[in-house]
């Protein structure tokens, strides 16, 4: 007898071979059993998931010597006849030559009146049903809604929305899933085993994963490689017949990019094109591991149910504990467009190569949030500087309407300052014995609390020192900042103390009436708008004092420095 390929040898003869359908065989079986048996079915799938196959198998457990049955001898005439595809009451019709309306009067409809021959049933298996022609499908619609006792319709099909919604509401239809690669490599492995074939765990995984939901492409291509390898394979060898990308490449890829090693990711690179990988399944495989990054950072719970081969698992998690998911989204959307553009790139290699690079420079991105955070405790505790009540506004003649403008409440005009005022300058009297404590206690506070540096010690209006005591004087205005420096006085004390040698006692404190403003942010000379009064309005200082209070204004400051030299309200 000829050599059988995998794909038909082991193709399945019972419901209970069939492989990631039990919806569907659990509903046929129990159809059969209690004799609810349908006039027509439409089993709609993609390919390989065993649709023809059931077809065949609810044929056998219609026609069995036994049955109807849901579990079919397999040994009698009709069983083995309509197993190997000869039987003469079941007749499969492949739809793509058979589409014209002609083929369908002369092969089905002129022979729904004659009986079976021997079998309990007249069966027709309608492959690629979606190929028949819009009246060829209106010719089966009488046939299908009210054949003959005797007669069954099996129509399967990989495009269920071509098929006419007429047909689909006179058939019960079955869609059958996508199977898992689990369950693939666990087909393989049974394979394996029964065909004296050494194969490691890692290689089944590939060509699982390779078949892409399809039990037929996988035993198909377990066949391919069989004949390339002999009765021992490994990883080396499917990813060599098959083009297929490696585990190891991949994790070696981004162990480049984590370590921002690009003359590694390079090499990768030049290995990948001297295996013959295409750059694109390339690309599409990082794309896989990195959702399986994502979902491990997510859900460390369902690590096991990404798919991976022995040992994997261990190395993704050290992967995953590498990565933020702000890098894994990034990672993810540049993939994404790489795959698009290697379609079209005159040299995908310069693209992809350049693409890496592009992802290590990435990972360097801080988010604003975190450099304000790592900026200092102060941005996050600051208390909100209460609103100021405005003057009272004197009742004016009725003007002309001016144009509708959106309202804003500041507007602040910032020069860009690299070394912004130390408040050192804020005190007459530097050359007193404790200007060195005074000088000394400023430098610790800036060197290890930044932004509260600007935030509360810049806008203090005096900072005097005398032998056991650090006076910061505010504006009354500025009570929050006052507040807030007395949140931080233990650690201001502390670190007075240590540089004095001996206890200093920090003490802020508001000043009765207001004050001028700090030298070192003087406000440019007023403008002069059309139509606007000569004298300044009275308020200008307090609107200055209120925007720089805000914690939000201080922490932009911080992060981007620059100083305050105007405040106009609009």
């Amino acid at each position: 007898m000829s050599y059988q390929v995998l794909a038909r040898k082991w193709r399945p003869q019972r419901f209970d071979d069939v492989i990631g359908q039990q919806a569907v065989t659990r509903t046929l079986r129990n159809a059969i059993t209690s004799g609810r048996i349908a006039q027509a079915f439409v089993f709609a799938g993609q390919r390989g998931s065993g649709k023809t196959t059931t077809a065949r198998i609810l044929a056998r457990a219609l026609s069995c010597v036994k049955g109807p049955t849901p579990d079919p001898c397999g040994v009698c005439d009709a069983c083995v006849e309509i197993a190997q595809g000869r039987d003469i009451d079941v007749l499969e019709i492949d739809a793509a030559s058979h589409t014209g309306i002609d083929n369908i009067r002369e092969v089905i409809i002129d022979g729904l009146s004659i009986a079976p021959v021997r079998d309990r049933y007249k069966v027709f298996i309608i492959d690629e049903v979606h190929q028949l022609s819009g009246s060829s499908f209106n010719a089966l619609l009488k046939s299908i809604e009210e054949p003959p006792a005797h007669v069954v319709f099996m129509m399967a099909t990989t495009e269920l929305h071509k098929i006419p919604d007429t047909i689909l509401s006179r058939s019960q239809v079955f869609e059958f899933r996508t199977i898992p690669a689990a369950l693939i490599a666990a087909q393989l492995r049974t394979i394996a085993a029964a065909e004296g074939v050494t194969v490691s765990d890692s290689a089944l995984g590939l060509m699982a994963r390779a078949a892409e939901g399809s039990m037929r492409d996988a035993q198909s291509a377990f066949d391919q490689v069989i004949a390339f390898a002999g009765t021992t394979i490994t990883s080396e060898d499917v990813a060599t017949v098959l083009g297929l990308v490696g585990r190891d490449l991949l994790f070696g890829l981004l162990d480049a990019v984590v370590a921002e090693d690009a003359p590694a990711a390079f090499a990768f690179a030049d290995r990948a094109v001297e295996a013959g990988s295409d750059l694109r399944i390339v690309c599409r495989e990082l794309a896989r591991v990195v959702r399986d990054l994502m979902i491990v950072s997510v859900d460390p719970s369902r690590a096991s149910e990404v798919e991976m081969g022995e040992g994997e698992h261990e190395r993704l998690g050290q992967l995953a504990a590498r990565f933020s998911r702000e890098d894994l989204m990034r990672a993810f959307d540049l993939l994404s467009k790489l795959d698009f553009e290697l379609r079209q790139a005159s040299y995908p290699r310069y693209q992809f190569e350049m693409a890496l690079l592009k992802w290590m420079h990435l990972r360097k991105l801080v988010p604003l949030a975190e450099l304000l955070e790592q900026a200092g405790p102060s941005a996050s505790v600051a208390p909100r500087m209460p609103v100021l009540p405005r003057p009272a506004q004197t009742l004016q003649a009725p003007r002309a309407p001016l144009p509708t403008a959106r309202v804003q409440p500041f507007a602040l005009k910032a020069t860009t300052n690299p070394n912004p005022p130390d408040p050192e300058s804020r005190t007459p009297n530097p050359g007193t014995p404790s200007a060195g404590l005074k000088d000394a206690l400023l430098a610790e506070i800036r060197a290890k609390k930044g932004l509260f540096y600007n935030t509360v010690v810049a806008q203090a209006q005096k900072i005097e020192v005398a032998s056991d005591r650090v006076t910061f004087a505010f504006l009354p205005t500025h009570r929050a900042l006052r507040e807030q420096l007395e949140v931080t006085r233990p650690w201001l004390e502390a670190a007075a103390a240590r540089i004095a040698g001996r206890p200093v006692a920090v003490v802020a404190v508001q000043l009765d009436g207001p004050s001028a403003p700090p030298v070192a942010v003087e406000p440019d000379e007023p403008r002069a708008e059309p139509n606007a009064p000569a004298e300044m309005p009275k308020d200008r200082r307090n609107l200055k004092a209120e925007a720089m209070s805000s914690t939000t204004v201080q922490a932009m400051l911080d992060v981007f420095p620059a100083e305050i030299r105007d405040v106009e309200e609009l």
